[in-house]
């Protein structure tokens, strides 16, 4: 496997190579699919001038990355473009590595459970064979790697590729069992945009199966590796924040990252919800909606949590999935790294109900992006709405493709524990209704 893995890094590190030294870089990192107010890459820049300058960063309007981000550009600035064909390839790696282990225990449990004769006899087609699931960590990297909305993110040098990159060294550290790691990542995760810290749950649920501590809120056990995460993950936060602190000489950071994130003062169009609906809200509704519109991300959390407890590496790419649709800055890179987990859940397409449709749907969008932002922008034929409306059926159809995995992945665990042909008490065939 190693040979079609560094075969596919070879073609993915060609194509944004060959795309570098294109005329089409600038026309991309001006794109605002790509690039948010604060992951673009001409904002970094205007950040790293300020500095050489000895004027704070944060001192205007242009500058919202984090101060770590800016450190590491202020060496690598000359080096920009390996950088970030580096992290792509790093986050490939870390994906490939994570989801080869997940199989791992996916098969082991799946042997257990049929050697203890726990699946009813007529649901045996639903049993993942190894031949199937070989090839599943390539076509991971490969839907990473070679996806458009990835090339385009590496292309514009959106900070973007970066955060994708920690977070899939994260879900590694989680999947490998390591503790300390897992938390370190996830709070630089957190310090880069403050939503990641959703995938606290997941994390915490996984190394408690890992473990093999219950989760049961009378146990103590429960608690005490709670307690043990949080440390781990908040002094690894305090610490990264301080540091911060140090480097910068100041707090001025915090409400230019942090507050720019929540407030949305930026009303830049972009692929997300929150752009057209606050640049028509009145002022004295603000702060209501936002909060309302905010609290999307967070939300599902314990729900899903509650719903997904025995199955976390799940939870963990429907988490991913509502981060890149609420968020309040997002792009096209934050989609590519939950769309990357799809091969996964590849033994699921026979329970999918709207994926042609949905596909159909996402692809259309995506083409329209620039069509109508031309319409609007250049020709001056069309207006705001017509590109907010593609943005609200890109949106549509994202929840639509995570709502129909997220049945079809309850509909093959009820067929697992129950029978994949159900029948009434007189026998005739029934018809199953999630609710």
């Amino acid at each position: 496997m190693a040979a079609p893995l560094t075969l596919l890094l070879v073609v993915a590190v060609t194509i944004r190579a060959a795309l570098f030294r294109s005329s089409l870089a600038e026309l991309i990192a001006e794109r605002v699919e790509v690039v948010s107010p604060i992951t673009a890459w001409k904002r970094v820049v205007e950040g790293l001038a300020l500095l050489d300058l000895g004027v704070s960063p944060y001192s205007g309007d242009v500058f919202h990355e984090t101060p770590l981000i800016i450190y590491v550009f202020h060496f690598l600035v000359d080096y920009a473009e390996i950088t970030f064909m580096l992290a792509d390839v790093i986050t490939a790696v870390a994906l490939y590595m994570t989801v080869k282990d997940y199989n791992k225990q996916v098969f082991r449990k799946q042997k257990f459970a049929l050697e203890a004769d726990r699946y009813p006899h007529d649901c045996l087609e639903l049993i993942r064979s190894p031949r199937e699931m070989y090839y599943i960590p390539l076509k991971v990297a490969m839907f990473y790697l070679l996806n458009p909305f990835t090339i385009l993110s590496c292309v514009a040098k959106s900070t973007c590729g970066l955060n994708n990159t920690v977070i899939a060294l994260f879900i590694l550290c989680t999947i490998k069992g390591n503790v300390l790691l897992s938390a370190i990542f996830l709070s630089l995760a957190t310090y880069q945009s403050i939503y990641p810290l959703t995938l606290c749950a997941p994390a915490l649920l996984y190394l408690m199966q890992h473990q093999y501590i219950p989760v049961n809120f009378r146990r103590v056990s429960f608690w005490w590796f709670v307690v043990q995460y949080a440390f781990m993950y908040l002094g690894s936060l305090f610490v990264i924040v301080c540091l911060s602190f140090f480097l910068l000489g100041s707090w001025d950071y915090l409400p230019s990252v942090y507050g720019f994130i929540l407030s949305v003062p930026d009303l830049t169009p972009n692929i997300g919800l929150f752009w057209y609906f606050f640049a028509e809200m009145f002022e004295h509704f603000r702060l209501f909606f936002l909060c309302v519109f905010q609290i999307n991300v967070f939300f599902y959390t314990i729900p899903l949590s509650i719903k997904l407890k025995e199955h976390p590496v799940f939870l963990i790419f429907m988490q991913l999935a509502v981060i890149s649709i609420f968020k309040s800055y997002p792009t096209v890179g934050d989609i590519a790294l939950y769309m990357a987990f799809l091969p996964v859940w590849s033994h699921l397409h026979r329970f999918l109900r709207n994926i042609f449709l949905v596909s159909c749907v996402l692809l259309a969008c995506s083409a329209l992006f620039p069509v109508l932002w031309h319409l609007w922008i250049y020709a001056g034929s069309a207006n705001s709405n017509f590109y907010y409306a593609i943005t609200l059926l890109f949106n549509v159809a994202q929840i639509l493709l995570v709502s129909d995995y997220f049945y079809a992945f309850l509909r093959r665990e009820h067929h697992l524990t129950y029978g994949l042909y159900l029948k009434r008490k007189d026998g005739s065939e029934a018809t199953l209704i999630l609710k």
